[in-house]
């Protein structure tokens, strides 16, 4: 991660020079005291997460256990004429003894726990809300568009993913959705920096129809030193009532992604799922397909999506192997007595030839004490058949928020 006084001068710097802009704009004591108000009128929020990563990785001598806290601290401003500001700084912190491969401590011998230490920046931004259903946000900030497939912040991770840039929501339209953002750079889980010549994200959803969202993007990838690439799709999700207490959940979605930029023409591939499913009052289960097509030497990438919500919770998927990668899943979700629980099962082969990559079974048991408390414990347990290694990975975690 960055240097922490130098993110945090940074931050300031932006807001004060906005600040201070807005402050001529609408000149006079009034105006002033405006300002004055909407500083100290405004909220602070904060969240705080501890917790515990078990990692036995076949082929590594040793087991990690990554005991790791992470602290939230944000200030968001009063509004001012239809603008405010937000920023909120972000804390990884380690307890105890560094037993495991942080990615940038050198601990090769440790399976890989993606929670570096270090103290960052991790949105600071100017806000415009005085056109009427639209929002501008310029700055570092948050971005998460569907369900994350292609475009997120990686919540799972201590360290958040945000981006740098300009982000634009319309609602002007009845029950549709515009989103359009320009970005600069990726600030990733680990704190290196993606930078980009620019980045394009345009998202646009129309939720009109009673059985579900209908969804067209494309995503424009322009990096300085990753592969660029383009990725036009389209998505349709939702839910039609069976019966009493008895409903139909479904999606399905295909994408294709090819050349943009510098890119090589042999980037070009196919994303497609399908997913069916029934829910019966507080159980759903679901049955899905996803296909990252590959050929050998190119293979579909999501580098910005929130990947370990994807194709098993061992994260042995998030770069999808050159030939490609098929996942069967199945899975059941229910919630008992205000605890979540969830069970589900993976089927994992390549695109290309067809060869078997193996399985996987993840568990989930979550739960809110209170209104700002939650505890949660996960598994994953990935079975190798031709690709990577057995891998068994535990987790427990608890949280406040405010």
């Amino acid at each position: 991660m960055s240097h922490p006084h130098i993110e945090k001068v940074k931050a300031v710097s932006m807001l004060s020079l906005a600040a201070a802009g807005m402050s001529l704009v609408f000149s006079g004591a009034a105006a002033a005291d405006t300002l004055r108000q909407a500083v100290a009128e405004g909220k602070a929020s904060g969240d705080i997460r501890y917790r515990y990563e078990y990692v036995d990785q076949d082929g590594l001598a040793e087991q990690a256990g990554a005991s790791t806290i992470r602290t939230l601290l944000g200030y968001a401003t009063g509004p001012f004429y239809g603008a405010g500001a937000f920023v909120e700084f972000e804390d990884v912190s380690v307890l105890g003894a560094e037993r495991y491969n942080s990615t940038l401590n050198g601990k090769a011998t440790y399976p890989v726990v993606a929670d570096p230490e270090g103290t960052e920046v991790n949105q600071a931004f100017l806000e415009y809300s005085a056109i009427a259903d639209t929002r501008l946000r310029a700055g570092r900030q948050r971005i998460i568009y569907d369900n994350a497939r292609f475009i997120g912040n990686v919540g799972w991770r201590q360290n958040e993913q945000t981006y740098d840039g300009v982000a634009i929501v319309n609602k002007s339209l009845a029950d549709t959705t515009l989103n359009y953002a320009y970005l600069t750079n990726v600030n990733t889980i680990t704190g290196v920096n993606l930078e980009s010549d620019a980045l394009h994200l345009l998202n646009a959803s129309y939720g009109g129809v009673k059985v579900g969202t209908l969804t067209a993007y494309a995503y424009l990838f322009d990096f300085e030193t990753a592969t660029d690439s383009q990725t036009l799709g389209v998505r349709f999700s939702g839910a039609a009532d069976m019966s009493e207490g008895v409903k139909a959940v479904y999606a399905a979605e295909y994408a294709s992604q090819s050349d943009y930029a510098d890119a090589p023409s042999t980037v070009d591939a196919d994303y497609m799922l399908v997913e069916a499913g029934v829910g019966m009052k507080a159980t759903t289960f679901k049955l899905g397909y996803e296909l990252l097509s590959g050929d050998g030497v190119y293979s579909f990438q999501t580098p910005l999506a929130t990947k370990h919500a994807f194709n098993g919770w061992a994260d042995k998927f998030l770069t999808t192997p050159a030939n490609g990668l098929e996942d069967l899943y199945f899975s059941v979700e229910s919630t008992v007595k205000g605890v979540k629980l969830a069970a589900i099962y993976h089927d994992f082969s390549a695109d290309q030839g067809g060869s078997d990559y193996g399985s996987e079974i993840d568990l989930l048991a979550a739960t809110k004490l209170a209104k700002d408390y939650s505890v949660g414990i996960k598994y994953a347990g990935y079975s190798a058949d031709g690709f990577a290694t057995d891998t068994d990975k535990l987790w427990l975690w608890a949280g406040t928020s405010f």
